[in-house]
């Protein structure tokens, strides 16, 4: 297998068991206003985010924490250009010239404030998983001991500018240390075994201060819940189903925007994907699969149009032709169609009608990449009566593709699915998980079959 992101380790000594899924179109947002004023001019903010949609590709800026003053926003964002922009004060910025827009990938950010420093540069410090930046397109520093909106007695908010800029995607670990101009040693450190991989450690016995906290993610009915003390923020358009598994210790599969088709859209932390027009658009997953077993779901909302009864075409396909121009999943592995009537159009024939799927049902994908199958079902019911576990009736995987991306080509506009590696944007019914406990799934798991997940990539991949 194959991932396109980072942090496809076995064991990183701290697990991350949650992250927050933010959502733009949703307006989704944490905020809390302080009772009292901590340190404005000296503290460290860190957080791992994981890009959804890029603001490049919404033509706005996201914001990921800040406090207000006087109407105006300080702290920092991701620039319309996929850029880090720390804000602060009329002419203090940062802009950097690194790019992000890997939205595979987690990433860790510090920002180290300390106004107090004589040495201008030193009083904004960017950090990106573990070293400094040093390259800024902008580098103006605020005034010495400027007191900055962080940590005052207005609104300070995380994944979004006072209803403007909101963050789309998942954020984790997120640690406001109030008072203290710290490094990224008192957050993450680089793996032993992998040295360029950086990772996170526990920072519960940092010194958070008066204004400081952590958010954890960890209570699902509270997700703006304080672990360190009682600096709690308030959710806004959040629910239960936006607490994540997707983490920088364990990074599911989303859809990725990079590859998707024009007309297709992208929300729920890249779990869900949805076509504003009529003709074939394809997009696929951030994770592919080149050998083991692995399994994933798809619960879809059909278009009301001529098409609705073939607008959904769901499977594996040869990664050499995701944006091949077709549109469609071509030379696939297999495809299902929601008509019933396309399973794989290039090796498979004989193989008959299969149950069309409709609006709200679940379809499962099991693919073998070692014996070289795949089974599908319909809401737990395997097609041709195929039996993952045990390997029988199974599909045929053509041998001329050796590494294959799970993949969607959507007809109709209003057409939607919702996927799940194992990290769902949607309510499960029942709850099932992998053999190894990864994963929350409609329908089982089939025995050795496991989720699109950087834990099971170490281990099976």
């Amino acid at each position: 297998m194959i991932i396109l992101g980072t942090n496809s380790i076995k064991d990183t000594g701290y697990d991350v068991a949650n992250s927050c899924r933010f959502d733009r179109a949703s307006s989704t947002k944490l905020e809390r206003t302080p009772s009292g004023a901590g340190n404005r001019r000296t503290f460290t903010f860190s957080c791992w985010f994981k890009l959804g949609n890029l603001p490049s590709s919404q033509s706005d800026y996201y914001q990921i924490f800040g406090g207000t003053t006087g109407g105006v926003n300080e702290g920092l964002f991701i620039s319309d250009s996929d850029q880090f922009y720390l804000w602060m004060e009329n002419t203090g910025a940062l802009i950097t010239n690194q790019k992000l827009r890997d939205s595979s990938a987690w990433y860790n950010v510090i920002m180290a404030v300390d106004t107090t420093n004589s040495t201008a540069d030193n009083r904004l410090r960017l950090y990106l998983n573990g070293s400094e930046i040093t390259s800024f397109g902008t580098r103006s520093n605020p005034t010495q001991n400027y007191d900055s909106a962080v940590n005052n007695t207005s609104v300070q908010n995380i994944g979004e500018r006072q209803n403007d800029d909101y963050f789309d995607g998942y954020m984790a670990e997120v640690v406001m240390v109030d008072g203290q101009q710290l490094t990224p040693s008192s957050f993450g450190k680089f793996d032993s075994n992998s040295p360029t991989i950086w990772k996170p450690k526990d920072v519960s016995g940092l010194t958070f201060g008066t204004n400081g906290f952590y958010l954890d993610f960890e209570d699902s009915s509270s997700l703006g819940n304080d672990a360190a003390g009682s600096n709690n923020f308030t959710a806004t358009n959040l629910a239960a189903t936006d607490q994540a598994t997707d983490t920088p210790t364990n990074n599911f599969a989303t859809w990725n925007p990079l590859f998707g088709a024009s007309n297709l859209s992208y929300a729920e932390g890249n779990a869900e994907i949805s076509c504003s027009a009529d003709g074939w658009f394809e997009s696929g997953a951030t994770i592919g699969i080149s050998t083991g077993k692995w399994y994933f779901e798809l619960k879809c909302t059909l278009g009301s149009g001529t098409y609705s009864s073939e607008s959904i075409k769901f499977g594996t396909c040869d990664a050499s032709r995701i944006n091949d121009g077709s549109g469609e999943i071509q030379r696939a592995e297999n495809h299902y169609q929601a008509d019933g009537n396309s399973v794989n159009d290039d090796t498979i024939s004989g193989v008959g009608t299969f149950p069309t799927f409709t609006t709200g049902d679940i379809v499962g994908c099991a693919v073998d990449m070692t014996n070289r199958k795949i089974y599908y079902h319909k809401n737990g019911t395997y097609i041709n009566s195929g039996n993952p576990s045990s390997g029988s009736n199974g599909f045929d995987i053509s041998s001329s593709f050796d590494f294959v991306l799970p993949a969607i080509s959507m007809y109709e506009s209003g057409t939607k699915g919702e996927v799940n590696f194992g990290n769902p944007s949607f309510s499960i019914s029942s709850g099932n998980a992998d053999a190894d406990g990864y994963g929350n799934f409609e329908y089982s798991v089939p025995s050795g079959f496991y989720a699109l997940c950087t834990k099971n990539l170490a281990e099976y991949g």
